[in-house]
């Protein structure tokens, strides 16, 4: 499988605590701006962030460059995995395509991703945003965009079940100042958001914000936008062999989330179970074997 294109953004996060003063001022300008900060040549990049060339030169091998053109070239290869479509995305990987099997490649692409997403989840802020969803004094909104809406409509099957005050968002942005109306400081609202980052719930995200209300966001390795105002931001990785991303990944930590939200609501999450095991029975929605 290709080698993926290492995320900036992490490696700064990640070493953050081992730069000095000056770097770290430079660090911050270029995660407030990101990735277009970095984007500009090197003299302009210190000049920005009011530092000097050295500066520059000293904080991108600290990262793992050999110099700034390599950590340029990191960062306009990220852009460019943002904004490929399905048919670039799909030359990507034909071009560096093993001579095995697509469902072993698919299979290697998918595991990789799955151990990439799990190593990259901060376990504190995954316990807070469960124990904030699971909150039933605050209501739980739910939304996604055009290829996530399926994984939106998953959650709020799952958690509708765990938690009451449940409203999952409808796919038309235009009904959405419908939804902001009601909502109210420490509310929640989870967002799932990947590449070609779309515009409408950023601003939903925003609106959402500003009244206060707790930002969940699911996105990919590249980060959405909404990260910007999100409290909680989980990546999850999805290249494969193909023209299309996968959701894998991403699904299984949605289940792991919702798994925890069930925990921190039970018991009153059996309670629920229950009485909706006794609804199923009443409307003979499913068969009984007993």
């Amino acid at each position: 499988m290709p080698k993926s294109t290492p995320v900036v953004r992490e490696l700064i996060r990640d070493r953050y605590e081992t730069l000095t003063q000056s770097e770290r001022k430079l660090a911050n300008s270029l995660l407030e701006n990101y990735p277009a900060a970095g984007l500009a040549s090197i003299t302009i990049v210190a000049a920005t962030a009011d530092v000097s060339t050295p500066t520059v030169a000293r904080m991108v091998q600290k990262l793992g460059f050999k110099g700034f053109p390599q950590f340029h070239q990191a960062l306009r290869n990220e852009l460019e995995a943002i904004i490929s479509g399905p048919t670039q995305r799909r030359e990507n990987w034909a071009a560096e395509a093993p001579a095995s099997h697509i469902l072993n490649r698919l299979a290697d692409a998918v595991m990789h991703n799955l151990r990439q997403t799990f190593a990259h989840v901060d376990a504190e802020s995954f316990n807070l945003a469960a124990k904030q969803m699971s909150s039933s004094e605050q209501q739980l909104y739910i939304v996604g965009g055009r290829i996530t809406r399926s994984l939106a409509e998953y959650a709020f099957t799952h958690l509708q079940a765990i938690r009451p005050r449940m409203t999952h968002m409808t796919s038309s942005s235009a009904t959405w100042p419908h939804y902001v109306l009601d909502m109210e400081k420490n509310d929640v609202l989870v967002i799932f958001d990947v590449r070609r980052y779309e515009t409408n719930l950023l601003r939903l995200a925003e609106l959402a914000a500003s009244r206060g209300v707790i930002i969940i966001l699911m996105t990919d390795q590249w980060v959405s936008p909404v990260a910007k105002v999100a409290t909680h931001t989980f990546n999850c990785w999805s290249e494969i062999p193909s023209a299309w991303d996968s959701n894998v990944a991403t699904l299984m930590l949605l289940e792991a989330l919702v798994a925890a939200t069930q925990e921190e609501n039970w018991p009153d999450a059996q309670t629920r179970f229950e009485r909706l095991d006794a609804l199923f029975d009443t409307t003979r929605l499913f068969r009984k074997f007993t």
